[in-house]
């Protein structure tokens, strides 16, 4: 028997994105969000929900663009940080000893430490309750190389991505391969 624990915002994985963007005056900020995922296919598009109270919102609404790098665990405390300081206040890149990337696709910054990048222009923007949800077209995903097998592909588990758990405040590593997709369902057929 299942037991009620209530309304609660509660998906495993939750992701660690760091969501860069420039402010009016051109100062790069990045902010750590964890609501946020792949939303399209054709054209490639990604979700970020974050509070009109937060300095990244205002920049987003400014310029329209955004980056989401993705951290791998090496990088969990200056993620980490990116999600406790506010841009207003600090500026973040600096503290955290990371640098600040131009995008080449958007007018927005990206973690140039981090492995694996996004860049993004705002597709639609829509108010939901305490946060207001961008959709960003994906222009274009960037790795570096050596996160990339021979063929091109990244590689998983040299990328070391965490998730965030919102009911005990944790990050976790990602686990160990379970099986193939499109292929583990298709054995109960045969």
């Amino acid at each position: 028997m299942k037991t009620s624990v209530g309304a609660k915002p509660l998906v495993f994985p939750t992701p660690v994105f760091v969501v860069g963007t420039y402010d009016a005056q051109g100062k790069p900020n990045a902010m750590a969000v964890a609501w946020g995922g792949i939303c399209n296919s054709k054209p490639p598009m990604v979700s970020i929900s974050v509070r009109k109270a937060t300095y990244t919102y205002g920049n987003l609404m400014e310029r329209k663009a955004f980056t989401v790098s993705i951290p791998s665990a090496e990088h969990l405390q200056v993620a980490d940080y990116f999600g406790v300081a506010s841009g207003r206040d600090a500026d973040k890149f600096a503290v955290a000893g990371v640098t600040a990337e131009r995008s080449t696709m958007v007018d927005a910054p990206y973690v140039a430490e981090f492995p694996w990048v996004l860049e993004c222009k705002v597709f639609e923007i829509h108010e939901l309750g305490l946060h207001v949800q961008f959709i960003g077209e994906i222009l274009d995903v960037k790795f570096d190389e050596n996160y990339l097998s021979e063929d091109g592909k990244p590689v998983m588990d040299r990328l070391r991505p965490f998730a965030w758990s919102p009911t005990d405040n944790r990050y976790y590593a990602l686990g160990d391969e379970l099986g193939r997709g499109f292929a583990e369902g298709k054995k109960l057929t045969r």
